[in-house]
């Protein structure tokens, strides 16, 4: 057989374990097995990411991938065997992912998707919690001194035909008596370009997609993104439905990147976080504390983690922030008591 048709035949064997349909005959009552056995017995975890998304999830020519996505699936990788190297990417489309999901044929979706409730209840698959909350905002040219979405009253603002952002910037603009113009387009390409040509004053979309049009313009620092978020759009990975222990790694490695930048604990510092007299830090890396048990995880899943991805802070500052070619602001990704939503549950 060909190396293509023994991968096939190997993905199919392990969606087939993930879902339990290895019965002994037809009408079998069947224990399904774990995805995190499937996981082991395969030795890698196999993560859906979407396609050349700047910052997100992109691969290089040497077939290297990186982004906000693609680090938390090296995180839990690391977390559940051991190495971040233990990571299979799947691009995945918008009309095939779930599919994917629910089937087993992959073991998390990183994210790509607004976490809502249509999604999380009709499509077989559960959303665990937000890696990234995006959201509808505005750039503007820093030459019109424009700082905030309250001042746009009267403008013209380009918007893509048809798309719920174009609602949600008419229902922003209307809830607040204010006027403005809408320059719709067909294409996004358009859109940006209508901006680009001195069509409008400013420019609708979410912020993720903003700041990778920025980042090809002729002088992106020219042009600034406006604090103000018109919509929630939380973006997160998403699991199988039917396996609570899967679910729970996912979430609480999510968790424990969170709680690592709140507590301190960087990829740089973790080791020698170890000897540390704190008891919440010494939970959070397993010192004498075993919370993995419970999920079939070793005493220091967070620990490996975070020593070999880094904490929430690290992963957005390296793929959205200042250390990235898009330049975000960590804006409502900030933790909770720097003012914005990131926050994680009590590890104890």
């Amino acid at each position: 057989m060909t190396s293509w048709v023994l991968a096939q035949l190997s993905r199919a064997f392990y969606a087939a374990l993930t879902l339990g349909v290895l019965a002994a005959s037809p009408g079998a009552v069947v224990n399904a097995a774990t995805t995190l056995d499937a996981v082991k017995a395969r030795g890698h975890v196999v993560c859906g990411v979407r396609a050349d998304v700047v910052g997100f999830s992109q691969v290089d020519a040497r077939g290297r991938w990186s982004g906000l996505e693609v680090d938390f699936c090296r995180a839990l990788a690391a977390a559940a065997l051991g190495s971040k190297d233990a990571i299979e990417f799947w691009a995945v489309s918008n009309s095939e992912r779930y599919r994917l999901l629910s089937r087993g044929e992959i073991d998390v979706l990183a994210g790509g998707a607004d976490f809502t409730l249509s999604r999380d209840t009709e499509l077989g698959v559960r959303f665990v919690d937000t890696l990234f909350h995006d959201g509808t905002m505005f750039m503007v040219r820093r030459s019109q001194n424009i700082f905030s979405a309250l001042e746009l009253s009267g403008a013209s603002v380009c918007v893509l035909e048809g798309a719920r952002g174009k609602a949600e910037v008419a229902e922003f603009f209307e809830m607040r008596g204010m006027r403005y113009q809408p320059v719709a387009s067909s294409s996004w390409t358009d859109v940006v370009n209508a901006y680009l040509s001195g069509s409008c004053n400013a420019i609708a979309g979410e912020m993720s997609i903003l700041a990778a049009a920025r980042m090809k313009f002729p002088v992106p620092q020219e042009h600034a993104i406006l604090p103000d978020s018109i919509s929630k759009e939380p973006i997160g990975p998403a699991v199988r439905q039917g396996d609570e222990r899967w679910f729970s790694i996912v979430r609480w490695t999510l968790m424990a990147l969170i709680r690592a930048e709140e507590l301190g604990v960087t990829s740089k510092n973790a080791e020698a976080k170890l000897s540390s007299t704190r008891p919440s830090v010494r939970r959070l890396l397993g010192v004498n504390f075993n919370f993995g048990q419970a999920m079939g995880l070793n005493a220091d899943w967070a620990y490996q983690a975070i020593l070999q991805v880094g904490n929430y802070g690290e992963l957005f500052e390296r793929n959205l922030g200042s250390r990235s070619p898009l330049r975000l602001e960590r804006g409502l990704n900030k933790l909770w008591a720097e003012g914005g939503l990131m926050y994680a549950m009590p590890l104890r």
